[in-house]
């Protein structure tokens, strides 16, 4: 590896830890965003919040961080390396007219589609709260994608701070409408919703403006072009025509929970359910949509904070590798992220697994969101986390994908899988002992399916991508999480009379020291990576990475 190659993969690495650290201000500011939301209350008026919030998110995951951005940042990578700067900046200019006025007439569709359903089924108050705010946050939708596309071509031109600063911009927004402005409403829970609606759809403007003044900066072009086509754009879409159709249905399945928590939650009169011409008992209970989210948000924090920051900061660097052919290279910074991440998603799952509930009681019981809602939320999260190293892994397992411009080998797996996990929701939510749980059960075991289907494949394609010192990472990381496991599980019980911020306050300190402890004293070599104090390692100028077998 020669003194150029080595500063390059250091440079992306270290980017992962600047994405870490400002991303860890977001997570804290999305925290409080999902604070003031949750606590209105696990009711039905906010369970039409979240539902509505999830369309334009749907969306943002399968335009804006999905199918077109697994086939812009390939393509982006490799014109900028092989042709020119201009070409590059009309490439992203093709595609951002192209993003917009898709967008633009799908948001129209969608909002007649909603207003049709509306009209045709009456005017339930619960239906009526659910179109309403789904219409004003649509406009998210548009501003979100191209945000994430603006985002991904700063990522490649090596800018990492605004992409991953920009959520700050909705957290701050959302924040100030539910902190400032929908205290004017009180006692009025949909009027307190809907003004924190707007704020969605106000940050969505911010959010862009500030993404598209960076690119403007950094040289390329911010004027979106429908004519002429770069050639990249027709590479672009062959990419993912087929990948839109797979994703789609992936999307839509995410879209199911959503479906069966609203169709199955008891709540005003509705208290049974028609099924197969048996009436039964709603098996969900009012709420369980607030719940859910409530339990994703706290799993989804440190997943934010270090694998996803590890994903993103580590795809240009694959993207890098594999349109240079150089293979070896690919396979050992995979190996190093895959080692990172690992370990990364065992200790934070343990972490949440062992201190859910206190951790719950402590961010989440204010306001209407009552001690019960608390309890059942950490159930689900504890199923949640089972799956807390999949999660992880699979962000960078999916990206290796992507750096060889194979988009739709994770689709068809993820595709297939998607039919179990609406299969295993549907059958668990009915179980009495089970219920809620079914929405973290499902996950934890699609995703671990997902990453060891994925895991072999790509082995296949790469050849051997450190099947052994893969092993031994995971070997040193079980061991590190028994310890942690072990101090955080005594101090809890010798703190069970102090309360949820006294018992979080001193386990979560006390688990990270155990934890960095036994690291450091069997010699973990993650460790330097995982904390960002990576000693300078010798450069074997001109080999290969070395390989091993599995």
């Amino acid at each position: 590896m020669d003194d150029n190659e080595h500063r390059e993969r250091e440079h992306f690495f270290g980017a992962a830890k600047v994405v870490a650290g400002i991303t860890v201000l977001s997570r804290v500011l999305g925290m409080l965003r999902e604070m003031a939301i949750v606590w209105l209350g696990a009711r039905w008026q906010n369970d039409a919040f979240q539902f509505a919030f999830a369309i334009p998110n749907l969306f943002r995951r399968l335009f804006g961080e999905g199918a077109l951005s697994a086939a812009f940042v390939p393509v982006f990578t490799e014109t900028a390396e092989t042709s020119s700067h201009d070409r590059a900046s009309r490439l992203l200019a093709n595609a951002l007219g192209l993003l917009a006025v898709f967008l633009l007439g799908l948001m129209i569709l969608i909002q007649a589609g909603l207003l049709a359903w509306e009209l045709a089924l009456g005017g339930r108050p619960d239906r009526r709260l659910l179109v309403t705010l789904a219409s004003i946050m649509l406009p998210f939708m548009v501003t979100v994608c191209l945000l994430a596309l603006g985002s991904a071509a700063l990522n490649c031109r090596g800018h990492f701070a605004y992409p991953a600063a920009a959520p700050i911009v909705l957290n701050v927004c959302v924040i100030a409408g539910a902190w400032l402005v929908a205290p004017y409403w009180r006692g009025d829970r949909a009027a307190q919703l809907t003004v924190i609606a707007a704020s969605v759809a106000l940050a969505g403007v911010l959010q862009l403006g500030g993404v598209l003044w960076l690119l403007r900066r950094s040289g390329l072009s911010i004027r979106p072009r429908l004519r002429p086509v770069e050639p990249g754009v027709k590479r672009m879409l062959k990419l993912m025509g087929p990948m839109i159709v797979g994703m789609g249905f992936l999307q839509l399945s995410s879209l199911f929970d959503y479906l069966v928590q609203w169709l199955f939650a008891a709540r005003q009169s509705l208290t049974t359910v028609n099924l197969f011409g048996a009436t039964l008992s709603r098996p969900l209970s009012e709420g369980v949509v607030v719940r859910v989210a409530a339990a994703q948000r706290l799993y989804q924090f440190p997943m934010g904070v270090l694998a996803i920051s590890l994903g993103v900061a580590v795809f240009p660097l694959l993207s890098r590798y594999a349109s240079r052919g150089n293979i070896a290279g690919l396979r050992d910074s995979l190996n190093r992220a895959l080692r990172i991440a690992f370990m990364e998603g065992l200790a934070t799952g343990t972490g949440l697994f062992l201190l859910a509930e206190p951790i719950m009681k402590l961010v989440y019981r204010h306001g209407d969101f009552s001690a019960a809602d608390a309890v059942n939320a950490a159930f689900i999260l504890r199923r949640y986390v089972l799956g807390m190293w999949a999660y992880c892994t699979y962000q960078i397992v999916l990206r290796a994908f992507y750096s060889l411009k194979d988009a739709m080998t994770p689709v068809k797996v993820s595709c297939a899988l998607a039919v179990l996990y609406m299969g295993i929701v549907f059958s668990l939510i009915w179980v009495p002992f089970l219920g809620e749980g079914a929405f973290g059960v499902a996950p934890a075991i699609t995703f671990s399916v997902n990453v060891v289907v994925l895991a072999a494949l790509l082995r296949r394609r790469l050849g051997r991508i450190g099947g052994r010192r893969l092993l031994a990472s995971a070997s040193r990381s079980v061991l590190c999480c028994l310890v942690m496991a072990a101090v955080v599980e005594l101090l809890k019980r010798s703190l069970a009379g102090g309360g949820s911020a006294v018992v979080v306050t001193a386990c979560v300190p006390a688990g990270a020291a155990a934890f960095l402890l036994t690291a450091r004293i069997i010699r973990a070599a993650e460790l330097n990576e995982l904390i960002g104090s990576l000693r300078k390692q010798p450069q074997n100028h001109g080999e290969s990475a070395p390989s091993e077998t599995i």
